[in-house]
């Protein structure tokens, strides 16, 4: 087996009849870092998560540093150097950074915890990670990019010698992907392996040294990174070409749909003003942190607003409630699909049916079954949602068919203005393309759309027109013809004016 630190041989696993893996094989070398790619749905998970041994395997085989592996549980799979960091982070707030780092496998003196030992364990990890951070910190006030660095530490104070990383940088700005790239690296070249798995393929290139691409519960394709351009990988992804990655529309600029004046909340909604009109996607750019995603849950009414006003068709409303602006014809998808867009143990079907059991009413006034499960598979047939059936339970659907239900969900309505806060965050490229697709049939129809994204590729190629934040203040306005990656830094990044 050569060089091989892990070796995934003939890999099947079903849930309920449906086969998820389909003999799939998998392979990854001491001191290498393996991108596994793949839409949602493929199968990366899945297969991860029999690595982990928190699944176990229908059939194959797994080998780590060529000695057979049956694992029934993570802890089996950790004993033999298996760690993942999962893309919603596994930690304990209300804990120290050390007593996270050590949970489970506390260092005792006598009865006592010894706590001056972790601290000075843990603190070394850190140190010799890089990190700048004390080890006696709460984890509850670290920000996303610390706490992920915690994972790690706590991985390598378990002597891993393989960290399944998924969608590590999906919540992190360009210079905490940087550092933690810096951590991968280093981690690589002590002779770890590393299984990165992500969406953004522009980051590939930066640090993978080969991919496996899984389609369908099986094997696509495997190889050196070098040898795919990322069109190769989105077309083994998907199975078909991509021809237009960003399938932006024209649209006649209807009439001013909604105006905000001075918005302001707390110190990330700073003096907020601006337009949105009908049939018109307006992107949000911005750096992480710069009050975008505050700005939308003051404007919905989740965030109490400390002054300003709100204009729908010309006429001043109130939004101190999510109830007042889905009342008025408005809707919010917001950041983390999981913690605020879905109740993730309730089925598909009760999932749409929540915002909408006013319009699910018989002529007495009470709830017709007969109704509801038609506009439950009115939306799943309409969105193209990928489920066994309406009863299949939301937190089992994939990231893109998530989001599906969640824009489902407030599509029944048919709102006037929809805010879309980084909608397309941690799922594939061809689940991408559908949610712009449903962007650009919202546009015809003359919805107004505030879009936004991390992602400038993804901006620059929706917007009609882009307004960018920075330090909680709207610091420029860019025509479509002016946006440009140039543009949109030099306002996310200083204050100046509005333009």
């Amino acid at each position: 087996m050569g060089n091989s630190l892990v070796q995934m041989k003939n890999i099947a696993k079903s849930f309920s009849g449906t086969k998820v893996l389909k003999g799939v094989n998998l392979e990854l070398g001491h001191g290498e870092i393996l991108a596994l790619l793949g839409e949602n749905g493929a199968g990366k998970s899945t297969l991860m998560k029999i690595l982990s041994g928190i699944y176990s395997k229908d059939s194959g085989e797994i080998y780590l540093d060529g000695e057979l592996c049956h694992f029934q549980n993570p802890k089996e799979a950790q004993n033999k150097g298996v760690a993942i960091i999962h893309q919603e982070m596994n930690l304990c707030n209300d804990l120290s950074v050390s007593e996270n780092i050590f949970l489970g496998r506390e260092v005792m003196e006598g009865l006592s915890l010894n706590h001056k030992k972790m601290d000075e364990e843990a603190q070394k990890i850190l140190d010799d990670l890089g990190i700048s951070m004390k080890s006696t910190e709460l984890a509850g006030d670290l920000k996303v990019s610390e706490q992920q660095m915690v994972e790690i530490a706590k991985a390598l104070s378990q002597n891993a010698k393989v960290l399944i990383m998924d969608e590590p940088t999906s919540a992190l700005s360009r210079k905490e992907i940087e550092d933690l790239f810096r951590v991968i690296r280093k981690l690589r070249d002590e002779g770890r392996g590393i299984i990165y798995i992500s969406h953004r393929l522009d980051e590939l290139r930066a640090i993978a040294d080969k991919v496996s691409i899984l389609r369908d519960g099986e094997n696509v394709i495997s190889g050196d990174l070098k040898d795919f351009s990322i069109d190769d990988i989105i077309r083994h992804m998907v199975g078909r070409e991509i021809q237009d990655k960003f399938p932006r529309i024209l649209c006649e600029k209807g009439k001013e749909i909604l105006r905000v004046e001075n918005l302001n909340a707390g110190p990330k909604v700073r003096d907020i003003s601006f337009s949105l009109y009908e049939g018109e996607i307006l992107g949000i750019a911005g750096l992480m942190g710069a009050g975008r995603t505050e700005m939308t849950r003051a404007l919905f009414g989740v965030d109490e607003k400390t002054s300003g006003k709100i204009y729908l068709f010309g006429e001043e409303v109130k939004t101190n409630t999510p109830k007042d602006s889905i009342e008025l014809g408005m809707a919010l998808i917001p950041e983390d699909r999981r913690k605020d867009g879905l109740c993730t143990d309730l089925s598909i079907r009760e999932n749409i049916s929540l915002p909408n059991l006013d319009s699910m009413k018989n002529s007495l006034g009470v709830l017709s079954k007969e109704l509801e499960l038609k506009i439950s598979e009115d939306t799943i047939k309409s969105l193209n949602v990928k489920a066994k059936d309406r009863e299949m339970i939301s937190k089992n659907l994939s990231g893109g068919n998530q989001q599906k239900v969640v824009l489902g969900k407030w599509l029944v309505r048919n709102p006037k203005v929809i805010l879309f806060d980084e909608p397309t965050r941690g799922i594939d490229i061809g689940a991408k393309v559908e949610i712009y697709q449903i962007m650009n049939e919202l546009k015809k129809k003359g919805v107004g759309v505030l879009f936004i994204s991390s992602e400038m590729e993804e901006v620059l190629g929706m917007s009609d027109r882009i307004l960018i934040f920075c330090d909680g203040r709207i610091t420029g306005e860019l025509s479509r013809e002016e946006a440009n990656q140039e543009n949109i830094l030099k306002f996310a990044t200083r204050y100046e004016e509005k333009v």
